[in-house]
């Protein structure tokens, strides 16, 4: 063989560029799909992932309602308690005003049923006295016409002959004074000219003669020193009831008689002692 002869090659041709890409892009893609299908199968399977909501409450913020209705009520409230207490305060002023009106009208009737009792008692002692006394009173009544020019009386006999000393001096002026008023109106509380009640015509009397009484029978019945009612004499002052709480007086003017302010329906009396017999008697002269 000559040294110039072809000697054929056994390097494999060359492959082109274009035609190494193609492949290397497909065997890429197919390693990739196998590695992702191998991961998937290592990964063991998990339970599905199941999310919780939790619901919270929902809060009601509308504090401007709550705030508004809270104002209105508290102001209800006040409205209501200052109604209450004018209510009780009214109620109050006339609860003590019916108490004074009540206690003043139990005042009055006490007064008008003390009046009224006191009258029907001694419109009792008169009609029974009356009756008991009827031949005394058919004895002449001793008049001022007897009377001296320096105001003694003359004295007068009783049906069994007692006899009773004339008034003299200040008695005569008592005793006097007190015949004068016979006829003249009884008034509670009059102290005279024209009317009298029973102590008002008992001051008036001893007046005439210098001396001041008292103006209550109360105390009218025990001004003086007591004495025995069969030792009376002219100017002495007679008394009905207890001595020093006394409800009615007068004054014996002699001869078993005394003159009085009896009662609205009599006025001023002269009567005999029977008609009406006093409790006791004090003499001040």
């Amino acid at each position: 063989m000559s040294l110039t002869a072809h000697i054929p090659s056994h390097r494999k041709p060359r492959r082109s560029a274009s035609k190494l890409a193609v492949r290397a892009g497909v065997a890429g893609g197919v390693l990739s799909t196998l590695a992702m299908a191998g991961t998937a199968s290592a990964t063991p399977s998990a339970e599905p992932v199941h999310e919780t909501t939790l619901e919270m409450p929902v809060l009601n913020l509308d504090l401007s309602a709550e705030v508004s209705s809270s104002v209105a009520k508290a102001a209800e409230n006040t409205r209501a308690a200052a109604v209450d207490g004018e209510l009780n305060a009214l109620e109050e002023t006339a609860r003590t005003g019916a108490a004074a009106e009540a206690k003043q009208l139990k005042a009055d009737a006490q007064q008008k049923a003390d009046a009224e009792a006191k009258a029907k008692e001694e419109a009792d002692r008169k009609a029974e006295s009356e009756r008991a006394s009827r031949s005394a009173a058919r004895t002449p009544i001793q008049s001022n016409s007897g009377s001296s020019s320096n105001g003694s009386s003359a004295g007068s006999s009783q049906g069994k002959g007692t006899v009773t000393a004339p008034a003299t001096g200040s008695a005569a002026a008592i005793v006097n004074f007190a015949r004068a008023q016979v006829g003249k109106a009884y008034v509670m509380g009059g102290t005279g000219p024209s009317s009298f009640d029973c102590s008002g015509l008992v001051q008036a009397a001893y007046r005439q003669a210098g001396i001041s009484l008292p103006r209550m029978s109360q105390a009218q019945s025990s001004a003086g020193t007591s004495v025995s009612l069969n030792a009376l004499q002219p100017g002495d002052i007679l008394y009905w009831g207890s001595k020093g709480s006394a409800y009615h007086v007068a004054i014996y003017v002699g001869g078993g008689k005394f003159v009085g302010a009896q009662n609205p329906s009599t006025g001023i009396v002269e009567r005999s002692l029977s008609y009406d017999k006093p409790t006791g008697a004090v003499r001040v002269l």
